[in-house]
């Protein structure tokens, strides 16, 4: 994959996970995905799709014993990649907002690239696995996501009685919040902050 614009790559291994991944701001959508955890590779296909990413993924990890450490750590790489990817952040929007249906699900999420990691999520979903994915493994990636890009993150599902509907309305719309987020934005000069940096 050929990466334009933003990007960078993270190289991590620990005792449970072996993680390359390389994430491109001004992308195409494209993906190459490896995950070995097929509901969050839907997912992540969904969000690059519709952040206009670009996301390349190997991972290897210890799914005999759940998909836990994976999808922990494939969301801590994406969150410092994102950050290093981001550089000063000089011109960007900051702040992002999207509301996404899925069918009869209905999710908003809210972005601000403030440098103070914060996570809310606020919403109930009906079941605890989709498939073989544990749910509870969501607020796991974004949490993670959201620390180490050092952003404020905010996902309210509004309602949905589908819990894959819910989810992927989520991972929708974080992908649109985040891209309007990233965008340049010409009129603003240097940092969009009144402390002069981020």
């Amino acid at each position: 994959m050929v990466l334009d614009g933003r990007h960078a790559s993270i190289d991590r291994k620990t005792n449970e996970t072996a993680i390359q991944l390389t994430f491109s701001v001004d992308g195409e959508g494209r993906t190459e995905l490896e995950t070995g955890v097929p509901f969050l590779t839907h997912m992540l296909d969904l969000f690059t799709k519709h952040g206009q990413f670009d996301l390349m993924i190997d991972a290897k990890g210890d799914i005999e014993v759940d998909d836990h450490h994976t999808t922990e750590d494939i969301g801590i790489c994406l969150g410092q990649a994102l950050r290093e990817a981001l550089g000063d952040k000089k011109g960007i929007k900051r702040y992002g907002n999207a509301f996404v249906p899925m069918d009869e699900a209905l999710a908003q999420v809210v972005i601000d690239l403030s440098n103070r990691p914060h996570f809310e999520i606020k919403g109930e979903f009906p079941n605890s696995r989709v498939g073989t994915f544990d749910v509870e493994l969501v607020h796991e990636f974004l949490w993670k996501l959201a620390l180490e890009a050092r952003m404020n993150l905010h996902v309210i599902v509004h309602y949905g009685h589908n819990t894959h509907h819910m989810i992927e309305a989520v991972f929708k719309a974080l992908g649109r919040a985040l891209d309007e987020a990233t965008m340049i934005d010409p009129r603003v000069k240097g940092v969009p902050s009144t402390k002069g940096m981020l």
